[in-house]
């Protein structure tokens, strides 16, 4: 009988485990196009955004496309667009297409670049222009005045490096063809060497790092998975990497690297839970989050493996950097005398260096995450783009807020606190299965832009007045956007309660707790009050509706109790055959980390009259035999 007990001891506490485990990869919340503030606006016919950029007043982002620039004004529900005005074009006409979008230093100022024809162009433009120009400046020429240049493709990682008069453009080619790398255009023009026809490699970010004091040792990194050349069975299909080169570098001297890289050097990035055997070697995107000292520089990895699933990992520009200066390189043992810093003038590296450098670039060692910890959130989610809110950081807050995308239009607003991850809630601003193409957050308003090829949304991810049912729901959340202010769920401000950390709701205070609790049971039992005549043998159902699925939900008569699945939006209990044993108070509660509440409450009666219907928000009693019959 002991040995039974212990067995069974045991077995709940696995049980227990397991749910919580799984409900840590569930949304706590779900909210539809209905639920949140959602306005969506058509975006222009010329073809997908290349950009989104936040503008100055609350409501307004503007759009840069393939050719034209958009206004958009949700407040007032109205956007104005114009056609972009390449000032190389007046003189003649030219088709153009514009591929890169960067914000420069100066205020409304946008850095546009693409392919006018057989050429490139580059040149700055004023967002507050009615017509907007694009002129190409003594900054931008020695990148517009490039000939035959490549084929700049939409959607490639870019940034921009001003260092005072000088600007130079750092962008990445993906793919298997010969251009395949990183690029620079500038004052020195730069690409790749060496590079392998067969390999295929696809870039999903650029970082450039500024390390202070001396900007020879200046950096740009980049992130990009590459297919795998082994092709065993048991082989992943995708490497993950890391790529560096220096901002000084300008090629070695002529016939020798000339124009190509001297200073790239690759890491392999490692994404995975040995213990638990998972390993997740697709690199799909990266989020950075910027640091005052740049070794704090945080990239999040959001992963995928050949299995569905997804999983994000945090690494450390301190660790990136650490494996490039310490690991020796592979399969080369004359690398070890091969230069790890930058040095100032590559053109000036001797010709049996450069020979070293022609051989190999990639380190043995790999990245690994942030203090060589499993993926902090992994589950069966296909997710395809992350986004990082860093406001919180910047504020010194032990908390961050990502947003990640799925394949079919949904977005999970996820807590990352210490090493914990809580899935907040589930964004469906689509009632149709849609591709997001970006996703960018106003941190002040915290609305959050969507587009799709053919629509941007606006939707309010700062949706604290959802969170109705008093304090303990606010807190519940553990949404680091609200808090509660003694009579409601607010936008967070200091004096605002919360618990990102724990959720623990018994931090509410206890006056207003019974006083809550009291009115909670009043308004139930008014409800409830109401005797419900059934006829004899009917059949019937009552309906409470779910809204955490974190909670555990029961409808409880007497004695008895029926649990209800959280995954559901409601939670019925099915009267197959009415008779005297099932008369009396039927009560639907939930139980969500201590704090239990009864959501409705009715009394039925077997009777011989017509059946009464007792109506209200939280309870329903319908008849519907031919929906029961059905089941």
């Amino acid at each position: 009988m002991s040995f039974l007990f212990l067995s069974l001891s045991v077995l709940s506490l696995c049980l227990s485990c397991f749910i919580e485990a799984n409900l840590s990869n569930v949304a706590r919340r779900t909210f539809t196009e209905k639920d949140a503030e959602v306005k969506r606006m058509p975006l222009p016919k010329d073809g997908a955004p290349v950009r989104i950029l936040l503008g100055d007043r609350p409501d307004t982002v503007t759009v840069v496309g393939p050719s034209h620039v958009t206004q958009f004004d949700f407040q007032n529900h109205k956007n104005e667009g114009n056609a972009v005005v390449l000032s190389k074009c007046k003189e003649k006409d030219c088709d153009y297409h514009i591929a890169v979008v960067q914000r420069t230093t100066k205020a409304e100022e946008v850095f546009l670049c693409g392919a006018a024809g057989q050429d490139m162009f580059a040149c700055c433009m004023n967002l507050t222009d009615e017509r907007p120009t694009c002129t190409s400046s003594k900054q931008t020429q020695p990148i517009d005045s490039t000939k035959g240049g490549i084929n700049i493709k939409e959607g490639e990682p870019s940034v921009l490096v001003e260092s005072g008069e000088k600007v130079d453009l750092y962008v990445t080619y993906s793919g298997s063809e010969e251009q395949v790398g990183i690029h620079r255009f500038g004052e020195h023009r730069v690409g790749p060497a060496n590079t392998n026809k067969a390999l295929e490699r696809h870039y999903v970010g650029l970082l450039p790092i500024k390390e202070g004091g001396d900007p020879t040792q200046d950096k740009v990194y980049a992130f990009y998975r590459e297919r795998n050349s082994d092709s065993e069975l048991d082989s992943d299909t995708w490497l993950p990497f890391v790529s560096r080169v220096c901002t000084a570098d300008v090629g070695g001297p002529k016939n020798n690297l000339q124009f190509c890289w001297t200073s790239q050097m690759n890491a392999r990035l490692f994404c995975g839970d040995p213990d638990r055997k998972q390993h997740f070697s697709e690199l799909v995107d990266v989020a950075t989050v910027e640091a005052k000292w740049w070794p704090d520089t945080r990239v999040y990895g959001l992963f995928r493996n050949e299995w569905g699933m997804s999983a994000v990992c945090v690494y450390t520009m301190r660790d990136i950097n650490n494996t490039f200066a310490t690991s020796p390189f592979k399969d080369n043992k004359e690398s070890k005398k091969r230069p790890r810093e930058c040095v100032k003038d590559s053109k000036a590296i001797s010709s049996d260096m450069l020979g070293i450098i022609k051989l190999t670039s990639e380190v043995k060692d790999w990245v690994r995450p942030e203090n060589n910890t499993a993926p902090l959130l992994s589950n069966h989610h296909n997710y395809t783009h992350i986004y990082v809110d860093s406001s919180h950081q910047q504020r010194n807050d032990e908390h961050t807020v990502l947003f990640l995308t799925e394949q079919k239009g949904g977005i999970h607003k996820v807590l990352h606190v210490k090493t914990q991850t809580f899935v907040i809630a589930e964004y469906r601003p689509f009632n149709h299965s849609a591709h997001i193409l970006s996703i960018t957050l106003d941190p002040f308003s915290r609305k959050l832009y969507v587009t799709t090829k053919h629509e941007l949304v606006q939707m309010d991810v700062g949706n604290c007045g959802s969170y109705t049912d008093g304090c303990e729901d606010c807190i519940l959340a553990r949404d680091p956007y609200c808090g509660w202010n003694g009579t409601q769920c607010i936008h967070k401000t200091h004096d605002s309660l919360q618990d990102v950390t724990g959720g623990d709701c018994t931090i509410c205070e206890k006056p207003e707790k019974a006083q809550r609790h009291s009115r909670l049971t009043q308004a139930d039992t008014s409800k409830g009050g109401h005797s419900v005549l059934l006829p004899a043998e009917s059949r019937y159902f009552l309906s409470c509706p779910v809204s955490s699925h974190h909670a555990q939900y029961s409808w409880h008569h007497g004695q008895k109790s029926t649990s209800c699945t959280s995954n559901e939006d409601q939670c019925i209990f099915l009267i197959d055959s009415m008779n005297h044993e099932q008369e009396g108070t039927y009560k639907c509660m939930s139980e969500e980390r201590g704090f239990t509440k009864v959501l409705s409450e009715v009394r039925l009666q077997m009777g011989n009259r017509a059946v009464g219907l007792l109506s209200g928000p939280l309870v329903w009693v319908c008849l519907l035999p031919f929906l029961v019959g059905s089941l």
